[in-house]
């Protein structure tokens, strides 16, 4: 009876056993190949697999989270700071009196507002999906299309434009200058009380400097917690850096290439579409090109893509999978200079569905709840 039931548990083993590139592993714990990888990334990463990235591709190493560069400067700059966290949750920067930085950029939400595209002024519905301000300090470029240089020069935008706070910067001053308690806080942060536009934008933009993600079950992994991954993560994590093609464009710590690619999703000559970087550049090798996004906290970060198209991260994986949109142009286009070209980093991958479950589970493993922020009491 006990050598009937011994080969029963070896058949049904057996059976949870599925191929995984030229390689087996079950699907529940224990198995020799996710145990393999356990042990090959538990090691620093200089002894980890090549990734799978094209030639030219600069990548570097998936790493743990760097200190934002303000944080040795947080006491020495406490009163800038301090003004501008009041600045970002004050909705008064606005015409209407009723939206804030914070109204798009909410703490709870990751940084990002959960809505597919950013709704401002009157209602009106922007562009664009809002992108978080985790880690934003590390970006060279700002906004989707790259068309700002700085977090200062950035803050201009929203406080300007109609569809947003339909505010005016130049005009800002005089209306704080009403407020008294302002007038110390400029004063504290600035050895001046004089308010001015460039005053408020360098104190935004520097607390901006101080909102940063939180420490991850990656970065405990990579901190030598080996047990930190689950079994699925850990082969999500060689996916991600090999059949996956991920690092072609986000690696590095904060999983970004601070670059803009064109993912297919231009909709060129259709009701939706939007030109991206080209807006910016004049260029048409930029037509279509959106600023890469960090992929920590992605999963919080919802609906994604610069369009907020998807909402389900089953559908990101999904289309990635497929390769994307790879449009071509008709027979009256041949000849049309700024008919978009997907990123030839962009290739059809054929992941199976434990592979994109697995690829999601570490996607997961990147994503953690964030810092409690809470609104502060604003100056009258």
């Amino acid at each position: 009876m006990k050598q009937w039931l011994v080969i029963f548990l070896l058949l049904i083993g057996m059976t949870l056993m599925i191929s995984f590139t030229n390689s087996t592993y079950i699907l529940q714990g224990g198995d020799p190949y996710t145990d393999s990888l356990r042990t090959l990334y538990a090691q620093p990463s200089r002894y980890w697999p090549v990734p799978d990235v094209d030639a030219g591709v600069p990548w570097q190493e998936l790493d743990s989270l760097p200190d934002a560069p303000l944080k040795p400067l947080a006491d020495s700059l406490k009163d800038l700071i301090a003004l501008g966290k009041l600045l970002f949750f004050d909705p008064r920067l606005s015409s209407s009196g009723q939206i804030s930085c914070a109204s798009c950029h909410a703490p709870d939400l990751s940084w990002a507002d959960g809505r597919e595209k950013a709704v401002g002024h009157d209602q009106q519905v922007n562009q664009r999906n809002t992108p978080s301000l985790e880690n934003v300090w590390y970006f060279k470029k700002l906004f989707w299309d790259g068309r700002s240089s700085g977090l200062e020069d950035q803050v201009f935008g929203p406080v300007n434009n109609a569809k947003e706070m339909h505010g005016d910067m130049q005009l800002l001053p005089s209306k704080l200058k009403a407020i008294k308690g302002y007038q110390v806080l400029f004063r504290d942060a600035f050895a001046s009380d004089k308010i001015t536009a460039p005053r408020i934008a360098k104190a935004i933009a520097t607390y901006e400097q101080t909102i940063t993600s939180r420490k991850t079950r990656l970065d405990l992994f990579l901190a030598g917690y080996k047990n930190a991954l689950s079994d699925g993560a850990v082969r999500g994590l060689h996916l991600y850096r090999t059949k996956a093609r991920c690092m072609n464009c986000h690696y590095g710590p904060l999983m970004t290439d601070n670059d803009f690619h064109n993912i297919g999703l231009t909709y060129y000559g259709r009701l939706y579409q939007d030109l991206g970087r080209y807006n910016v550049t004049g260029r048409a090798a930029d037509v279509g090109k959106f600023k890469t996004p960090s992929l920590r906290d992605v999963i919080r970060t919802r609906p994604w893509m610069h369009n907020g198209l998807f909402d389900d991260i089953n559908g990101v994986i999904n289309m990635y999978s497929a390769g994307m949109p790879q449009p071509k142009p008709r027979p009256d286009q041949l000849g049309d200079t700024l008919f978009p070209k997907t990123d030839p980093l962009i290739k059809r991958l054929n992941l199976t569905k434990v592979e994109k479950e697995d690829l999601i589970e570490f996607l997961n493993a990147v994503t953690t709840v964030p810092w409690k922020v809470r609104i502060p009491a604003l100056p009258q």
